[in-house]
């Protein structure tokens, strides 16, 4: 997904931790019933693997619990998207480390991204952990576990160019019963040249549409109401019959290709009553064809995260993005002219990025003021070890320059945030229940078609509920409402 992982300053939720425990099974005239704990950083795809992880073990007998010092696995999720990402982990295996010691036998292992990036520096040069893990070697988990604990390193960060999961049923970690990720792709072929993804995850595939739709019958059936369709760029998202299952093709089970506007139309059909979400778009693919297709079904929400990283056709070119200012602003206006204006859009930004100079920057501000995004996620350029921007282009612009024009971006889109937010007041708008409010017991909270957080008094509601929401206040953040009977 995209650069969804802002300074973690700036963005609460990427604080965000799963945990789950693991029981291991009896084999031979051993019992070990081990804790496993997991922490997961990062995009969206990292929480979704961490249900994927779990489903995994519990298939071995594996359980569940949240404390990592009773744990006898600990297993981090990780990122690399930002040196920062990275930097938090590694303070986080100091601590695990720090329990290691006085319990030796606990087993530490790193997943994801970083374990893909890393790899041996990990376990023989710095040897803080006894388990690498990369995002497509999730299967061999329970066996890597074992031969962890009987002293030697579990390794695996092969990237498979088929490895899907489809099979797997995640087990929902931490999970309001309500709202739930489906992955229907894995992997990038995009060659963004400040981003380790296509490094740390390999090439693309997509999943059989057929077990995406099947999952989220599944979800609606056991009472959740809204799906989001994960991808690092699910716009590119593409299955043929003909290269993946002949037979099916030819039994009518299925169409001969399938791409992401297919596909949101097969999952809006599971019923009126399940939203669909989907994350991330890459503005080079998105087609008026997923446009109309939101438009045509309500039940497809009304928001696009579409990252420009840039308002400056200079520099998206050395970021290796394939298009252009211009070519952004027309697939805005696209959005605009066949959903809405009520269509929420959000974006990624990165300020500082190589040889940016300051009129470039000024691009980017009058292109946030021409979007006006509901939200974005905003950071200053990270230089990642691998990638091609870390290859051929110097880090040259200064921290503190960095940071101010950081803060700059982010300023504006405060006071954009708060603009379009007070647009919706007095308009009334069918929100998702999603929990009781962070603030208080006596407020419930959920979100609009448009992606926008709304509080509002409990009553008789309880999560899963559909409910129209008058709203009445606001901040730059959250709309405030009342029911309307």
């Amino acid at each position: 997904m995209e650069n969804v992982i802002a300074d973690i300053d700036i963005v609460e939720e990427n604080k965000r931790t799963e945990n789950c425990e693991v029981r291991i099974t009896k084999e031979g005239n051993r019992l070990a019933a081990k804790k496993l704990y997991i922490e997961s950083y990062g995009c969206q795809m990292n929480f979704s693997d961490s249900e994927i992880v779990t489903s995994i073990l519990q298939k071995e007998g594996f359980d569940t619990t949240a404390s990592f010092e009773q744990a006898d696995v600990i297993l981090l999720n990780t990122c690399s998207i930002r040196e920062k990402a990275e930097q938090t982990v590694r303070n986080r295996l100091t601590q695990f480390n720090a329990l290691k010691s006085k319990k030796p036998e606990v087993t530490i292992g790193v997943l994801g991204c970083m374990a893909e990036r890393l790899k041996a520096k990990l376990l023989e040069e710095e040897k803080i952990v006894d388990l690498v893990v990369g995002p497509d070697a999730y299967r061999d988990l329970p066996a890597l576990v074992k031969q962890a604990e009987d002293g030697e390193k579990g390794v695996n960060t092969f990237l498979s160019r088929e490895e899907t999961y489809a099979d797997i049923s995640p087990v929902r970690l931490n999970s309001n019963g309500v709202t739930a990720f489906i992955s229907i792709m894995r992997g990038c072929d995009n060659m963004c040249s400040f981003c380790v993804v296509p490094f740390t995850r390999g090439r693309e595939r997509s999943r059989d549409p057929q077990s995406i739709v099947a999952e989220a019958q599944d979800l609606f059936n056991r009472g959740y109401r809204e799906v989001t369709l994960l991808g690092q760029n699910v716009d590119s998202y593409k299955w043929s019959a003909v290269e993946n299952n002949k037979a099916r093709l030819e039994k009518n089970e299925v169409n001969d290709y399938i791409n992401f506007a297919h596909l949101l139309k097969m999952v809006a059909k599971v019923s009126p009553s399940l939203r669909v979400r989907f994350s991330t778009s890459h503005p080079k693919d998105i087609t008026d064809e997923v446009l109309h297709t939101i438009a045509k079904y309500d039940n497809i929400c009304n928001y696009i995260h579409l990252p420009a990283q840039s308002g400056n056709s200079r520099v998206l070119e050395l970021m290796n993005r394939t298009y252009d200012r211009e070519w952004y602003i027309n697939r805005v206006d696209a959005i605009r002219r066949i959903i809405g204006d009520e269509c929420g859009i959000s974006s990624d930004m990165i300020t500082g990025f190589c040889s940016e100079t300051e009129e470039e920057h000024q691009d980017t501000l009058s292109l946030m003021n021409y979007v006006k995004y509901d939200f974005s996620y905003m950071f200053f350029y990270s230089e990642r070890p691998g990638t091609l921007a870390a290859k051929n282009y110097p880090d040259d612009i200064d921290l503190p320059t960095k940071k101010r024009r950081l803060q700059e971006i982010i300023s504006k889109q405060q006071g954009h945030s708060l603009e379009r937010n007070k647009k919706d007041i007095g308009k009334t708008f069918k929100v998702l229940v999603e929990g009781v409010s962070k603030r208080s017991n006596d407020h419930l909270q959920g979100r609009n078609s448009a992606n926008k957080v709304i509080v509002f008094a409990k009553g008789e509601l309880k999560k899963g509920d559909y409910v129209d929401v008058k709203v009445t206040d606001c901040t730059a953040a959250t709309l405030f409402g009342e029911q309307v009977a």
